[in-house]
């Protein structure tokens, strides 16, 4: 499962106003433009525009932000984002640390950095960054930033220290679902299928169905020597998502088994 996935972008509340002010002892002069507000404004726009997956249109609207205000730390932790995703590796690092360097105690954008820090193979950096975002006593979600750390020292090559992680995500919310689909997969890598399973079904109650869980779940029960509801899994794998490469895996899975 890949990191990126489980490192999605944390909207920031924001109060959103009008974006000029009234000058009440002159109504005869023109309005003047409140940048603070507009800045904050177009930051909204841009994090709700790069969660939907609109990456144009929120690099535009966080730009402007910036331009109006470039003290905003979201806005630059959200650019950082958006950067990243459309693969523009240098812009993305540049911005992480600006937003870092305006206001190095958000635990969401050490969070965010420390995702990408780690999906460009700098898992140290990664995690001291992930770990410094679960030591805010005011992070809302450090499930979050457990599981990430989890897949980073997976990705590292810490099997040990990846599950360690994620146990501790689930210390903190047992029904976390990113958290709950790793232990599945660390649970099958590990040769324990019934807890893959057992992980499995926990999942299903919580989190949605996706290509890497329905394949797994057709693995785990395909090693259980559960043909009945493996095939319930691979059935679910092609119809609904024929065109991934889980479901082009499983064809050929299939077409290897004895």
């Amino acid at each position: 499962m890949r990191l990126r996935g489980a490192a999605a972008l944390t909207l920031v509340s924001l109060a959103l106003g009008a974006c000029v002010t009234e000058m009440p002892n002159d109504p005869r002069l023109p309005s003047k433009p409140d940048y603070d507000k507009a800045a904050l404004i177009n930051t909204q726009l841009g994090l709700t525009y790069a969660a939907q997956g609109h990456l144009e249109v929120a690099e535009a609207k966080l730009k402007k932000a910036i331009d109006q205000d470039d003290g905003l730390a979201q806005a630059h932790a959200g650019l950082g984002y958006v950067y990243w995703q459309r693969n523009n590796i240098d812009g993305a690092r540049g911005e992480f640390r600006r937003a870092i360097e305006l206001n190095g105690d958000d635990p969401e954008t050490r969070n965010n950095y420390g995702a990408f820090l780690c999906s460009q193979k700098e898992y140290a950096e990664g995690d001291r960054n992930f770990m410094l975002a679960v030591k805010n006593p005011d992070y809302s979600t450090p499930a979050k930033a457990w599981t990430n750390a989890g897949e980073c020292a997976r990705q590292a090559g810490d099997a040990d220290r990846a599950e360690q992680d994620f146990r501790k995500a689930l210390q903190i919310d047992p029904n976390f679902p990113p958290a709950l689909a790793q232990m599945a997969a660390s649970s099958y890598q590990q040769q324990n299928y019934l807890g893959a399973r057992a992980f499995l079904e926990r999942y299903f109650k919580v989190g949605p169905q996706t290509p890497a869980t329905l394949l797994l779940g057709y693995q785990t029960e395909h090693a259980l020597g559960n043909d009945d509801a493996a095939n319930q899994y691979s059935v679910k794998l092609v119809r609904s998502y024929p065109e991934s490469d889980e479901a082009a895996q499983l064809l050929k899975l299939r077409a290897s088994a004895p």
